[in-house]
């Protein structure tokens, strides 16, 4: 999976069933060769477009289960 097919994923958290936004960016672990956190960007802001910065950060752990239209995660915010 690339990370421009990841981008297009709606990251839902299954403690409310809110969508919480799509994935805008990862950190990845260069000496393990493994994701290590996912940077959501919400889309609920206006002026998202020029906003660099992520609005979430979730850890890899945290991630529940990757399907073909959307990520599910378990956190609590």
């Amino acid at each position: 999976m690339t990370l421009s097919e990841l981008k297009c994923k709606d990251v839902i958290n299954i403690r409310d069933c809110k969508k919480l936004g799509r994935v805008c960016d990862l950190e990845l672990d260069e000496c393990k060769g493994c994701i290590c956190k996912i940077m959501v960007r919400c889309d609920k802001k206006f002026m998202n477009f020029f906003n660099c910065e992520p609005d979430l950060v979730i850890c890899y752990k945290d991630i529940r289960q990757i399907g073909p239209d959307i990520i599910l995660v378990d956190i609590n915010c």
